[in-house]
């Protein structure tokens, strides 16, 4: 029997006074459920998942490449300037966001990673909404494996392939890829938006938003685009939007001699036409990748944009948890590779930025955050116990302090590579099967932020190598 409904009964057997109070209670009861359901409608989630997507954004402080609707989103958001993937490549660290795990020796390994296979017994955070009522909504890419975890959705969908997801659109790089013949990194097709993937899937995610607004349902969409992941392709006008002439090269493009070799290969470009294995790519094909990748970003940005202005057109952005996040970095020619897959900082820091109902207090903060944060941090903002299990932290003492530095550290790994995030050093080191520590990296973001300096080996760090190396351990003891 309900309480409102026990309580009615017990009325009609007690004595004033326990009558008062039981009326005192039942309308106290009446009350709580129905804020309740006034929390629950204000805490539907959109989560934007952009596929290889580095803080390169004006928001972030970069001049280059333009993407204003990202910006205005971090002017009402907490936007996460030192926020990292646990690891860099795009299926175990989907994972891993999704059940709140770290990945470990055993567990989210590579980009072929799976919930199902990794760890099946882990409740994602799509599942427990689920449980708990929300629709769930799984659009484009977000598990690298469209079906990995079904269960956690009501709805899994991606946009149909008519070759592969290269998704190609011009006739003679449609026709190559079909026939098995190199193709450029790159297409710059003078078409709409909506002719690519990430258009496609924008339109689907705005139409279930709308959708499950009317229906008032609470609900997460999680929009997965692909881009700027390569083949950076793009419709042309937003190539257009950047001078040929004036695309900026990194200055760090060349490996540190100083830096363990297990860093310096890279192999996901030399797929593409004009692209050998091993080889530097020439300074006008660096350029030209550069802007297909700045394209792709600015085509992302109007994605976003469109998402946003339809909820504030609903009128439902201050009801709605907005996350806006990458599941890894990438390299531009940084230390003279082009890939993720390394434990160098471009591959491993993103952007974050997090809107939530309740919290006013927009700015920047610098403490750290880790992707295997977003499940506790989500948690917090609907009311929902956090799993025992989950292995990440709550940001939500940084939504309402942004100014103050909650958490001073984070972990990353990358096969036999472990690494040790904290408020100035970068720590990596690889052990063989053994279990003998074969290389050592350490970098100091203070006096080299674009991590051309292995300083792990100098005698005066050693004290500081030291006590890095015991906090990692620790850290991966838990694990």
């Amino acid at each position: 029997m309900s309480t409102v409904k026990n309580n009615l009964y017990l009325m009609k057997n007690v004595p004033l006074v326990g009558l008062i109070f039981l009326l005192i209670s039942t309308v106290r009861v009446y009350a709580n459920s129905k804020d309740s359901l006034a929390q629950a409608k204000g805490k539907n989630i959109v989560i934007i998942l952009v596929d290889d997507l580095r803080p390169m954004l004006g928001a972030y402080g970069d001049t280059f490449i333009k993407t204003p609707h990202m910006d205005r989103l971090a002017q009402r958001a907490i936007q996460f300037n030192r926020a990292y993937a646990n690891v860099p490549v795009c299926g175990a660290s989907r994972a891993s966001f999704l059940t709140g795990l770290r990945p470990t020796k055993t567990r989210f390994l590579k980009a072929s990673s799976s919930i199902d296979v990794d760890s099946p017994n882990a409740e994602s955070f799509p599942a427990l909404l689920k449980r708990k009522g929300y629709t769930t909504i799984s659009n484009g890419k977000v598990s690298h494996r469209l079906k990995d975890a079904q269960h956690s959705w009501s709805e899994i969908w991606s946009p149909p392939m008519p070759n592969t997801w290269r998704d190609y659109i011009l006739p003679d790089n449609y026709n190559k890829l079909n026939a098995q013949l190199p193709v450029p990194a790159y297409e710059a097709a003078d078409v709409a938006d909506s002719l690519y993937f990430d258009g496609k899937t924008t339109a689907k995610s705005i139409e279930d938003i709308k959708k499950l607004h009317r229906q008032k349902q609470p609900f997460l969409v999680i929009a997965g685009l692909r881009k700027p992941h390569l083949p950076f392709n793009a419709p042309k006008k937003y190539w257009e939007m950047y001078d040929s002439e004036k695309i900026p090269l990194p200055k760090n493009n060349q490996f540190p001699q100083s830096v363990p070799a297990v860093l310096k290969a890279w192999y996901e470009l030399p797929f593409y036409k004009d692209i050998k294995k091993g080889q530097t790519i020439s300074e006008n094909l660096s350029k030209t990748l550069i802007h297909g990748y700045a394209a792709c970003v600015s085509y992302i940005d109007a994605q976003v944009g469109k998402i946003i202005n339809t909820l504030d057109e609903l009128e439902i952005t201050e009801d709605t948890i907005v996350i806006l996040m990458s599941d890894h970095g990438f390299s531009l020619s940084e230390h003279n590779r082009w890939s993720k897959h390394a434990l160098f900082e471009v591959e491993l820091k993103i952007p974050l930025l997090i809107h939530a109902p309740g919290f006013t207090n927009y700015g920047q903060s610098s403490s750290i955050a880790e992707l295997v944060d977003i499940y506790p941090t989500l948690c917090d903002l609907i009311e929902l116990p956090k799993p025992k299990e989950l292995q990440g932290n709550s940001l939500v003492n940084a939504l309402a302090d942004p100014d103050k530095l909650f958490k001073k550290q984070g972990l990353a790994r990358w096969k036999n590579g472990e690494t040790l995030i904290t408020t100035r050093y970068f720590y990596s080191e690889w052990q063989n099967k053994m279990g003998r520590v074969t290389d050592q990296l350490l970098f100091d973001h203070y006096t080299d932020p674009n991590e051309t300096i292995n300083i792990a080996q100098r005698p005066e760090m050693k004290k500081t190598v030291d006590s890095l190396q015991k906090i990692l351990y620790h850290k991966i003891s838990k694990l």
